[in-house]
């Protein structure tokens, strides 16, 4: 049977007080820089590991924050944490992961997994299927800090970090005017989320500025998906004025949209020029490349667990309007997009 190293075990050992090993393993001011480095030493000879649940029932804090994403397939999210678990560290804290895969009663299993684990904090972005959001308030019931990334609900009154989809929108659709095109379609998402109203607003209100007329027939609606924009793109190709150019709400759709026009025999960009949003990985390694909207992800991370960490320290939690930090949207052009005339 393996026994459990404690920091009595320590202390024995340099035949010194628990207390002080407890001190110096926790880089207490009080304890020398040569007691500090005999007992960290020792524990790692040792292999002592630390009782988190001993500690957290003494500091009244688990040290770990919940993490809600819609998917771990989409490299967006992976580099959204990568930048939440930056900061996390530096704080000394762990992250824990819980996947929706797009469903409100999966969120909901997500929330009551972390509450029941006590973690510190939360941050999350909300399934497209969330329309009710009583699993979040209970968060804030609780007390429990929550913040929202990429997809907020301004109406839960929580701080947020998301991305101007707007204004990316605005640019990108911009850009396919700049190459000439002027029968542009938009592929959209679900209108109850925030992100893909934004940018469908951002479309329209571009094309307005200069002076193309918007053509409802259009703009199709699908499920933010390679095989949606596959068929969001078959729809679209059967109107008797098919589009020279598409702004897909992300690049999942564009994918899917460029399969689509590909399969028909149709060149991209002479016929149709294409161009997404997040500017996934895959982009760059796609024939022709796929114009997209960079988001700022790990950025994006970064500034929401900076939020977090600030609502922990807060005494007067939730009572102040949320704070909402918008990043920039910025376009990144390339082959698909970019007519040679």
């Amino acid at each position: 049977m393996i026994t459990r190293v404690t920091i009595e075990d320590i202390a024995r050992e340099l035949k010194i007080t628990a207390a002080t090993v407890s001190r110096a393993l926790n880089d207490h001011p009080g304890i020398s820089e040569s007691t500090r480095k005999r007992v960290k030493e020792t524990a790692a000879k040792l292999h002592y590991q630390p009782n988190r649940i001993a500690s957290s029932l003494r500091l009244g804090r688990t040290k770990l924050l919940g993490v809600i994403i819609p998917s771990a397939e989409i490299n967006f999210f992976g580099s959204v944490i990568h930048g939440i678990e930056r900061i996390a560290t530096q704080n000394n804290y762990s992250v824990l992961i819980y996947q929706s895969n797009e469903m409100y009663e999966l969120e909901k299993k997500g929330v009551q997994a972390f509450l029941q684990s006590q973690v510190d904090g939360v941050l999350a972005s909300v399934s497209k299927e969330t329309i009710n959001a009583d699993h979040y308030l209970e968060i804030k019931k609780r007390g429990v800090p929550l913040v929202l990334f990429d997809r907020a609900m301004d109406s839960l009154g929580v701080p947020s970090v998301v991305i101007d989809d707007y204004a990316g929108a605005f640019a990108a659709t911009k850009h396919l005017i700049e190459q000439g095109c002027r029968r542009i379609a938009h592929i959209g998402g679900q209108q109850h989320v925030s992100i893909f109203n934004q940018r469908l607003k951002g479309y329209i209100d571009a094309l307005n500025v200069h002076g193309i007329a918007v053509n409802d027939d259009a703009i199709v609606y699908g499920k933010v998906s390679i095989e949606s924009g596959r068929e969001c793109m078959q729809q679209l190709l059967g109107l008797s004025g098919a589009p020279d150019a598409v702004f897909a709400v992300e690049d999942f759709t564009a994918l899917g949209a460029m399969q689509c026009i590909k399969d028909a025999g149709i060149r991209i960009p002479e016929e149709i020029a294409v161009i997404g949003f997040a500017n996934e990985q895959f982009c760059e390694f796609l024939t022709p490349a796929l114009s997209s909207v960079n988001q700022q992800t790990v950025t994006m991370g970064e500034k929401a667990a900076e939020l977090l960490f600030s609502e922990l320290q807060s005494a007067d939690r939730y009572q102040n309007p949320a704070r909402k930090i918008i990043l920039e949207a910025r376009l990144v052009c390339r082959a698909s997009s970019i007519i040679k005339r």
